[in-house]
């Protein structure tokens, strides 16, 4: 080996030595509401790559505060006397608003009930490990003092101070990473950039190298060396941004911070995790780590006539969900031009964290539950030793878990670790474990119940699709054997788990499946239309098959009426279809077949299939 191969071997060893030593040791965690297990064994069923230990803090962290702030906080959502739809953030881009126009607002920022300690507090208050907050958005004005640009809130703005200094300080002292979210393709402010089709309308004029390179990588630099030691580089919205460049981005990450880490979002397959899409919560086996990222009401920006608040119960149950699928949860707030978060956003964020205090243990650490599918009652969380079962539906008497193979060394409420009685035994009608345990009368908590299993060994658990507690059988498309024409068909799975671009009617999907408690049916399809109701496309014909009964029917064109069975997804509309009834005399293994007769794809949308549901008819 040459000298310059040796030293570069010891560049190697040595960044690998800081990234082990640095994330053990750069920062302090806040200390838990209560005492904390051991945190869960990486990597799980759902992440198949190799350790990273840039991700061990990220993994042991669980929940997040994302933060989007910026001028667009100051008309809110209005612009010129007018109401602008969409979200706040994108007020210039969906008002088409000139920069010259547009720059004046930084003129008027000025917020001066900014208090980087009371963000913070309530960031830990609610249980929250780390803060994601808009360095620069789409808009192109950088938050915090930059160099390469005076388009900042230091130099441009009556206010003349950095937030993200602030923020820095403010979070080193509370024990929480502090990470910035960097816009590195979208620049409306940038002749160069992408996203500003009103002002710079050729686009053959425009040399995104050039933008990349004299003010996306500088200031990503900068953001990287002047404010110490960073959970992450957030980037959104690639677009068309080469492998090179998200390449380059990742290395200059990795090279200044090496311990850490840059959102999928970087593009191109890069990035140390995946990010889902905005207000999404998947549903199937992720490949590698991920975040689910959601808003508080309809925004991310700031938009003062948005007052459509989640309630509380669906903040949790999404936040229990990201972990049960062994994800992360970065929830939203967009504190108003004043420097204000929201009271509502406040309140939950309150509500949340008493929850956490109490139930800690089933989120921070864990990973996701040994089952590939939900439970009628809930998600299930894990980490050694443990199985924590999240009940949002509380049963009568008692709760049932079909499939665990262990052995139960003791049950209990982590509510004030009430012990609780339970049996095992074997079901041989289906051939699979079935485990009961006795639940007071009252749920000790309205939102997410968590009752603990201790078990012996690593969760062993029946792969088969089994018939769920309540009677219900769910047949997610994810679970489903996928039969494809030929090579073209666009049938996939997106990361929800959701069947997209199913135009071509003679690709079909079966599930094989155990059925526990025989009965009569009405078969059901939930169908979905796009995010925010876009583009929805209905009217199809199909066919189902199950235990030797053929039914025909027709998807619902409505594209209007929610899912009540997962109230807690709220960004895309769900269509239930009932399209007959079948009856199931034995328990047993059976097989059902979706088949379409024909596929409606005027929009190239075509059947977009969450799940075919069995639901039990009430005698």
């Amino acid at each position: 080996m040459c000298c310059a191969g040796k030293n570069h071997m010891r560049r190697l060893v040595l960044q690998v030595l800081l990234v082990m030593v640095s994330a053990a040791s750069l920062w302090g965690q806040a200390a838990p509401a209560e005492k904390q297990s051991a945190p869960a064994q990486q990597p799980t069923k759902q992440t198949k790559e190799a350790p990273n230990p840039r991700l061990d803090w990220w993994r042991q962290a669980r929940f997040g505060m994302f933060i989007h702030w910026g001028l667009y906080a100051i008309p809110a959502g209005e612009w010129k006397g007018k109401p602008i739809a969409g979200i706040g953030e994108w007020i210039m881009n969906r008002a088409k608003i000139p920069v010259t126009e547009y720059e004046q607002l930084a003129k008027q920022f000025n917020p001066t009930k900014f208090n980087a300690d009371q963000w913070v507090s309530i960031a830990k208050n609610a249980g929250m490990k780390y803060i994601v907050i808009t360095s620069k958005h789409h808009d192109g004005f950088a938050m915090y003092g930059s160099k390469v640009s005076p388009y900042n809130v230091v130099d441009a703005t009556p206010f003349h101070r950095d937030p993200m200094k602030e923020l820095a300080a403010a979070c080193k002292k509370a024990g929480i990473r502090l990470a910035f979210y960097y816009s590195q393709s979208q620049d409306w402010h940038e002749p160069d950039a992408i996203g500003n089709d009103w002002d710079f309308p050729d686009e053959s004029k425009k040399d995104f190298s050039h933008y990349f390179e004299q003010k996306a990588k500088p200031q990503v630099k900068e953001l990287l060396t002047n404010y110490g030691a960073l959970g992450s580089i957030w980037s959104d919205t690639p677009r068309s941004i080469s492998k090179q460049q998200s390449e380059e981005l990742l290395a200059m990450v990795h090279q200044y911070q090496p311990t850490a880490l840059v959102s999928g979002r970087v593009g191109n397959n890069a990035g140390d995790y995946e990010t889902v899409g905005d207000n999404q919560v998947a549903v199937g086996p992720m490949k590698r780590d991920w975040e689910a990222i959601s808003t508080t009401n309809d925004t991310w920006g700031y938009k003062k006539d948005d007052n459509n608040w989640k309630p509380t119960s669906v903040l949790i149950r999404q936040m229990a969900h990201a972990a049960g699928h062994n994800g992360n949860y970065l929830l939203n707030v967009g504190p108003t031009a004043e420097g204000v978060i929201p009271q509502p956003a406040v309140q939950a964020l309150s509500e949340m964290g008493q929850w956490i205090k109490v139930n800690g243990n089933a989120l921070y650490g864990t990973s996701g539950g040994p089952f590939n599918y939900d439970q009628s009652w809930g998600v299930i969380s894990a980490r050694p030793g443990k199985l924590y079962l999240h009940v949002f539906d509380w049963p009568q008497k008692e709760l049932t878990l079909y499939g665990l193979k262990n052995k139960v060394q003791s049950a209990y409420l982590l509510a004030g670790n009430k012990k609780l009685k339970f049996n095992q035994s074997m079901d041989k009608n289906v051939d699979t474990n079935v485990l009961r345990v006795s639940l007071p009368a009252a749920a000790p908590d309205k939102n997410d119940s968590v009752v603990v299993l201790n078990i012996a060994g690593e969760p062993e658990v029946d792969t088969s699709l089994i018939q769920q507690p309540s009677g219900a059988v769910d047949l997610n498309a994810y679970l489903g054997n996928i039969h494809k024409a030929d090579k073209d068909s666009t049938l996939r799975m997106d990361t929800r788990g959701v069947a997209e671009h199913w135009t071509n009617k003679e690709d079909w999907l079966d599930w094989n499946f155990k059925l526990v408690q025989p009965g009569t049916f009405d078969v059901v399809l939930v169908t979905s239309g796009q995010k925010n109701n876009h583009n929805w496309e209905g009217g199809h014909k199909v066919g189902i098959e199950v235990a030797g009964q053929k039914i025909a029917g027709t998807v619902n064109n409505d594209g209007e009426e929610n899912d009540p069975v997962k109230p807690y997804w709220n960004y895309w509309n769900y269509v239930i279809s009932k399209l007959g009834r079948v009856t199931i005399e034995k328990a047993g293994a059976y097989q059902l077949s979706l088949k379409p007769d024909s596929i409606v794809s005027e929009q190239k949308l075509g059947l977009t299939l969450v799940e075919v549901k069995l639901v039990p008819v009430q005698k």
